[in-house]
């Protein structure tokens, strides 16, 4: 009786002891996935943040302060610039190389430039709205 009572205690024991390498594999697993998500989340944010849209050739554009003409100008970016878009919004309709629209771009904090003089492929928004 002895022997048998050793060996469901064994039996036992390597039951539980699997269990326990199973749940800790689990563990693993559940870390990982969530570290690959949040490194994709960051890989998408920081291809997001390089994607760069080129100026229309020829042209020096005014960097403003604001959605329109009426706002300061900032700076002026030189010929065949590359330009971020963090986001856009509706302001002043100008028109420019690639047609006429009401759509501001903004390529950093307080600065705007005229989506007409952007080529971006679209007549539409290709950002989030500024908020």
């Amino acid at each position: 009786m002895a022997i048998e009572e050793i060996a469901e205690t064994t039996a036992a024991t390597a039951t539980i002891g699997t269990a326990d390498a199973a749940a800790s594999a689990t563990d693993v697993t559940d870390v990982t996935d969530a570290t690959d998500a949040t490194d994709a989340t960051a890989t998408a944010a920081s291809t997001a943040a390089a994607v760069t849209y080129p100026i229309a050739p020829g042209y020096q554009v005014n960097v403003r302060s604001g959605p329109g003409t009426t706002y300061k100008v900032v700076k002026v970016l030189p010929y065949n610039s590359r330009v971020p878009i963090r986001c856009q919004r509706h302001g002043q309709k100008v028109s420019g190389p690639y047609g006429t629209s009401d759509i501001w771009d903004s390529i950093a904090a307080g600065q705007y430039v005229s989506d007409t003089y952007v080529r971006t492929g679209s007549d539409g928004f290709v950002a989030a709205p500024c908020g």
